[in-house]
Formats: C-alpha cells, structure tokens, sequence
C-alpha cells in the first residue's frame, strides 16, 4: 500500500514543481516577474480570456440548441444525428485548424467568390475569432452529450405538464428545459474549456498568445525556465478555478438527473415537428456536424487528392509506430496504476488515517487531466533542472529526455485520471461483500484482484486502456517538449508540416489522428443506444 501511495505522489509531483518554482525566485527572478508583468502577461491574460469567455458562450448555445432539438423534439432523421452529433470529437481541434486555413484562406474559391458578390469582403481564419470558430464546433459535443442526458430523462415529463398547464412551447423550452440542462450545460462547457486553454496547436499555428503558446516559448526559445514556470502556474490557477465550477455543477446534476418511470409513454409524448420544424431541427443540429466534422475530413481529402505527394511510407510508418507505442505503453501502465489505486481504496481493513490517505493521493494524482500537457511538461523539466544543478554527474536527467521514458511519464501524469474514472465506474457494480467472502476463504489481495475482480471489470479496463490510448495519440504540447529526438509522432508531424505550409503532407497524418479518435465516440455512440 505504501507503493501504490509512493507511485500516486510521483504522478503529482510536477504539480509540486510547478508551485515550488515561486520559493525559489531571487532578486533577478522578480525582476523578471516585473518585466512579465508590464510586456507579455497582459496580452496573454486579454488573448486567454476572450478566448475562454467567446468559446464558452458558443458551446453552450451550440450545446443547448442540439440538446433540445434532439432529446425534446421528434423528427425525421433524429436518430442519425443524435449520434452524429458527436463526431466532431474525433476531430483535435489543431487538425480542423489545418484544414479550414486552406479552405478559407484569401485566395481560395470561397473568398474569392465572396468578394466577387461583396467587394471588400475579407476573413482571416488564422486569427483569435477564427480559433473560437474551430474551438466551438470541435468542443460543443462535450456540453451536448451531459445537457441531452439530462433532459432526456426528465425533460420530456416535465415539458408535457408544462404544455398540459397551456404554458406555449418557447415558454416551455426557456423555463423548463433549459434551467432542468444548465449544470450540465455548465459542467460541459467547463470541461471544453479546460480542453481550450490546454491547446497548442491551434494557438500557435494561428499565431495567437495564449498562456500555453508562452510557456512553450519562454521554455524552448527563451530558455527562461522561471518565465515558463510563472505562466505555468497563472494557468494553473484558471485550471483549479474551472474543476471547482466542474465539481460543484457536476453535485447540482445529481438533483437535475433524476430519472423519470419508464414505461409510462412520455417518448410518445414528444412533439413531432412538421417540415418548417423539422427543417430547422436539421439545421440546428446538421450545421454543428458539418462545421465540426464533415468539411474538415472533406477538406484533408481534397488536399490529398489535388496536391498528390509521394508519401514516405517508411517514415510514416515510424511516425505511427512512435504514437502507437507511446500509446500503447501509457494505456497499460495507467490502467494497471488505476486498478491499484481503485483497488487500495476498497481496503476495508486498512487503518482510516492509511485509507484517507489513499484516498488523498488518489485524487491528487486524478488531477492531472485538467492540467494542460505544456505545464506538466513545465512540472518535469523543472525538478530536473534542479536535480541535475545539485547532482551534476546524475543520468536521470538524460534517462527522461533522452529516452522515452519522460514523454510516457507525462502521459501518466495527463491521462492515468482518465483510467482511475473508468476503473472506479467498474468497481462500483462490485459489492464490497465480494472481497470479504474470498478473503474469509484465505485468498490474498493479489489473488482477488487476479482471479475475482479482473474478469468482473474487463470492460471498464478495457475501456479505460483505449480511452488513454487515443488521447496520447492526439496529445501535442508534452510531446513536442519531451520526446526524445528523431522520434516524431503523427501529432508532431502534422504540426510540424502545418507549420510549414505543407497541408497536403500534413492531412495524410491528420487523417489518421482523426481515425483513431472516432474509436471512442463509436464506443459512446453504442453505450447510449444500449441505454435507449
């Protein structure tokens, strides 16, 4: 047990790097917190927040008008969009970046068509309103998925009393429905902005300063770690802020969520639009999909097909050789952490101090995920620097970066949260009386997670093991700062030829970035037509 606590404290540690670096500043390190303060912070600060307020408004209407039409209303097609609504999760956001810059760029058809109908007309993609167009139809899917969930399973009950009271139907959507869906409105846009405030790729590829653009600078071209660690912890603090607002709306669902009686017809119920309703039904929900993830797969496609290049099939075979084991290792060491973590805190024979422990560590460790991939990375090259200034002849420095070993351990750092949720979802069918009959029959603790507990939670597992999985594979600011060299993924690559203005190479790994990501949504497309 100490083990399990000592490796959870390990996965926190670059949260503590980051906040340790604010002890060690001396008189030259708040001379350039002032510096920071009067030149960059500012624009930082102003570009981060217009982007946080602009991204959060669009997905929560974006979240709220799909929700509706899809969980309130019955019209042809509903069935098909309902689970096209959440394609777009497949689609990173840096990916559909790629794609919409040369399909709006200035001399592409569209504009040019445009400016033929309204002279003077000009719209640069590549800027802070063209990252909150991408963010919005990349992101909407996370508040869609938790507000449909809500009013699915009380909205339509309370929208047909509401309608039996004579109250008219916009009247019944702006004070039933859309009150009964704001926590988890909010929860989603919440977590669409942490997801906002972690890229890098669309900020830096549309040149735009974001903290997570300036850490990134301050630590690669600047060499100024003490730089990279104030931005790091300023965005820190907008992380810890936005998982309180996560929690707190997440516990007001609790009361939202209720579910109604089945059987009692409230599906037939549901109001069937005719062709005007049903038109703008597909506009609502179609435009979303189209914007999010159609167009940009059409438009990666297009590039391959009119710019032809003679791939590299055995470099492109490395690249997502490198992202496959990367993902491949970090899946199964952070499932295994998960199951051990999940599975100490089942240890009713435990001491309470020794159990509230664990359970401390636990969660510490589960924050990794909000915490962007560039201040993590931050966290771990910043203890290095100083073990290394302490210890000069010591080789864990040049075994983190040298090797692959620092870009899994961030991996772990990132994702291990995302295992610990599907493990503890898994754990939570299995009666804790379970575990007391096998240890009354003389079975160890090993022996019951291996032969009891592992064939009862293959699927959380395994869930959990792709999950983690597709999300290295889509991951870019850790591993653009700590993987070794010459081991490219298909994430570095892709930006990397974007950077450069060579889309039609750069779409080949894009597409399969985006093939990947569709695994999961597939995953959770077939979960929510069991549960319909």
């Amino acid at each position: 047990m100490y083990l399990i606590g000592l490796i959870a404290l390990l996965i926190a540690l670059p949260l503590f790097g980051i906040v340790s670096a604010w002890f060690s500043l001396d008189v030259n390190g708040l001379q350039v917190l002032a510096q920071q303060m009067q030149t960059v912070m500012p624009g930082y600060l102003a570009t981060s927040a217009w982007l946080a307020f602009a991204v959060t408004l669009g997905v929560i209407i974006v979240g709220a008008g799909t929700a509706v039409a899809i969980s309130l209303f019955e019209f042809r097609g509903k069935r098909f969009l309902s689970w096209a609504l959440l394609l777009p999760m497949a689609m990173p956001a840096y990916v559909s970046a790629y794609a919409f810059t040369d399909f709006l760029q200035y001399g592409a058809p569209l504009q040019t068509s445009l400016r033929a109908i309204f002279p003077g007309f000009r719209f640069d993609v590549r800027s802070l309103s063209g990252a909150i167009f991408l963010f919005v139809f990349t992101l909407y899917p996370y508040a869609y998925l938790l507000a449909r969930n809500a009013l699915s399973e009380r909205g339509a009950h309370l929208m047909e009393a509401a309608r039996l009271l004579g109250t008219p139907l916009g009247e019944r959507i702006r004070k039933v429905a859309l009150p009964l869906a704001r926590p988890a409105l909010m929860a989603g846009a919440a977590l669409a902005l942490m997801e906002t405030l972690a890229d890098y790729g669309v900020s830096a590829y549309f040149g735009l300063t974001t903290f997570t653009t300036g850490i990134y600078k301050a630590w690669m071209v600047m060499d100024d770690r003490i730089a990279a660690a104030q931005y790091a912890t300023v965005l820190l603090l907008f992380v810890a802020l936005l998982l309180w607002v996560e929690r707190r709306e997440q516990q007001r669902m609790r009361f939202a969520t209720v579910r109604g009686h089945r059987g009692d017809g409230a599906e037939s119920r549901l109001p069937r639009l005719g062709r005007s309703g049903t038109t703008l039904a597909w506009l609502v929900c179609g435009l979303p999909v189209v914007l999010g993830f159609i167009l940009p797969v059409l438009i990666l496609l297009h590039l391959i097909w009119r710019d032809p290049v003679a791939l590299d099939l055995t470099r492109y075979v490395s690249w997502t050789w490198n992202s496959f084991r990367f993902g491949g290792s970090a899946a199964v060491i952070a499932v295994l952490l998960a199951l051990a973590l999940c599975f100490a805190q089942r240890a009713n024979d435990l001491p309470r101090i020794r159990r509230l422990m664990l359970r401390f560590v636990a969660r510490l460790a589960s924050m990794g995920y909000a915490i962007p991939g560039s201040v993590i990375a931050v966290g771990i090259l910043l203890p290095l620097a100083w073990l290394q200034a302490l210890m000069p002849g010591s080789m864990i420095g040049i075994w983190l970066t040298a090797t692959s070993a620092g870009v899994v351990y961030a991996y772990l750092v990132r994702f291990t949260a995302v295992a610990v949720q599907s493990v503890e979802a898994g754990y939570s069918r299995i009666p804790a009386s379970f575990d007391e009959a096998a240890r009354t029959m003389g079975s160890s603790r090993w022996h019951i997670v291996r032969r009891l507990h592992m064939p009862l939670l293959w699927r959380s597992l395994a869930t959990a093991a792709l999950m983690v999985f597709v999300d290295v594979v889509k991951e870019l600011p850790a591993t653009l700062l700590l993987r070794p060299f010459n081991t490219d993924t298909l994430a570095v690559i892709a930006h990397n030829l974007a950077r450069d203005e060579r889309l039609a190479e750069a779409a080949v790994p894009a597409l399969t970035i985006v093939a990947v990501g569709l695994i999961p949504v597939l995953l959770v497309t077939r979960a929510l037509n069991r549960k319909a």
